[in-house]
């Protein structure tokens, strides 16, 4: 899923923007990863993580990624350069009850790459490969901070079921988090118009 969007650069050009799967590292694209995720923990918005760890954490932390049968990863390039991420996350084969059940999860864009619609590409990408995997619900959930991923979710339709008043603790204070879920089947029904 390739897409370009313009953003005001004085040379006239639009960058270059992209969402892919990544199933192996190749060239500068593990350190892009990190680097994007280091600036997205900087500026609050690490997926878990609230202070930056070692290089050597984080590049074995998206190489462990890649080998979990269950997760799949992708990645947002602005001008070919890796600038954010998210997952999808499928039961493991012993949970037979949630097999058509996905998670959404670890989805960040680093802050110099915000405002160019890949976070919205992002969030497409995952829905797409859940329904082509044969998922029918995708689950995600999201601190109550994260005021731009939560605007983004429910434009695209996801919706909260559940709220955590102790969902994390975050700078000697509990933040809240938000729970949401999307039909999958009843997004494709309502985008066919059936």
């Amino acid at each position: 899923m390739t897409a370009t969007a313009g953003t005001g650069d004085t040379t006239g050009r639009s960058p270059s923007t992209a969402v892919e799967s990544l199933t192996e590292f190749t060239g500068p694209e593990l350190n892009d990863l990190c680097d994007a995720a280091e600036a997205a923990i900087v500026a609050g918005g690490g997926f878990g993580w609230l202070t930056v760890p070692s290089r050597q954490a984080l590049e074995a932390y998206w190489k462990g990624v890649l080998v979990v049968p269950e997760r799949e990863l992708f990645v947002a390039r602005l001008d070919q350069t890796i600038c954010g991420s998210a997952q999808l996350q499928r039961a493991p084969r012993n949970n037979e009850a949630q097999a058509l059940s996905g998670q959404l999860t670890t989805s960040f864009m680093a802050p110099w790459a915000r405002g160019h619609g890949l976070a919205r590409l992002l969030v497409l990408a995952v829905e797409t490969a859940a329904r082509q995997a044969g998922l029918r619900v995708l689950n995600l959930d999201v601190r109550e901070s994260q005021d731009a991923a939560i605007k983004l979710y429910e434009t695209l339709g996801y919706q909260q079921w559940g709220r955590h008043p102790h969902y994390a603790w975050v700078e000697g204070r509990w933040v809240p988090g938000r729970y949401y879920f999307k039909d999958l089947r009843a997004d494709m029904t309502a985008s066919s118009g059936g």
